[in-house]
């Protein structure tokens, strides 16, 4: 019998999610965007979705933009939101250097057209120090992207205050909370964050699904060029059956985070323990800036950059 230990990578479907999936499509494969009644059951069921997200993560449903994952979900943000800062002075993105390639090469992207980039480096935790990203800033800083969790070793950095310095300097904030949601709270209020993005199969959803919530008022151009799905902000019929599974696996991860959150923690420091009996315990403060997921181990370095 083998057992599957790279949750980090992606996690199995919850049985909920699977039969979701199929029973929209079996019976709701309308086109969403179709004012009939099977276009509008479909649509009912992206409504349902959106506010399941929504509720996740602390935002507003019409906040939240469907996309096929946590890439197109970063690149959205990334690549929208400069194409909408072109116009002005301010061309130049900060992100630190331990982000997903999804950003990095996002960033290396921004650099092609002309923008200006600046990796943060970080400490012997993983944390991105407040005083570095301070430093960095510049008055033609335009983007600041530092992921919430870490997808190799877990480290959460200090959002909030991270954010926080951004705004000052008048730049928009991004933060990849693919492998945070619905694992550890995540709420985009007390981040202060304008732009989060999650993908579904990190917390027992189907892959192919995702989303970007886009607080109320940050203005960001499409990339994907199409007709005016997800309110003109990403084109292209919505994956209503990946979508509706997602919304079911949102819902079960807010009912049972704090239970999971907690299981998963025990495991990690029962695994790490073992593992090296020898090695210290680590300091309370840096087991506070750790995610409950397990750091990756040499078993699953393979799939350590998976991402859809």
């Amino acid at each position: 019998m083998r057992a599957y230990f790279d949750h980090n990578a992606t996690t199995p479907p919850s049985p909920e999610v699977t039969e979701a999936v199929v029973r929209a499509l079996t019976d709701e494969f309308g086109n969403a965007s179709s004012v009939h009644h099977f276009g509008q059951r479909a649509k009912a069921l992206l409504d349902e979705a959106r506010s399941q997200v929504a509720a996740l993560i602390g935002g507003e449903p019409a906040e939240v933009v469907f996309t096929s994952g946590g890439t197109e979900a970063d690149n959205l943000a990334l690549r929208g939101a400069a194409e909408a800062l072109e116009t002005g002075n301010r061309r130049h993105v900060i992100a630190s250097s331990i982000e997903h390639e999804a950003v990095l090469n996002t960033v290396k992207a921004l650099v092609k057209r002309g923008w200006t980039s600046t990796l943060l480096p970080v400490d012997a935790s993983g944390i991105v120090a407040p005083s570095a990203l301070a430093a960095a800033m510049t008055p033609a800083t335009g983007i600041v992207s530092v992921m919430h969790a870490n997808n190799e070793i877990g480290t959460i950095q200090p959002i909030a205050d991270l954010a926080a310095i951004a705004h000052e300097h008048g730049a928009l904030f991004h933060t990849d909370a693919v492998q945070s949601a619905a694992k550890i709270p995540v709420d985009v209020k007390a981040l202060g964050v304008d732009l989060l993005a999650i993908s579904a199969h990190k917390f027992n959803g189907p892959k192919g699904a995702g989303a970007l919530w886009i607080r109320r008022g940050t203005r960001l151009v499409s990339t994907m060029t199409g007709g005016k799905h997800e309110r003109s902000r990403r084109g292209g019929t919505e994956n209503v059956p990946g979508i509706a599974g997602m919304g079911v696996a949102a819902h079960l991860g807010r009912e049972n985070l704090a239970a999971k959150a907690a299981h998963v923690s025990a495991l990690r420091d029962r695994l790490e323990h073992g593992s090296s009996p020898a090695s210290p315990a680590p300091p309370s403060t840096a087991r506070r800036r750790r995610g409950c997921r397990t750091r990756r181990t040499s078993a699953s370095t393979a799939s350590r950059r998976s991402r859809s």
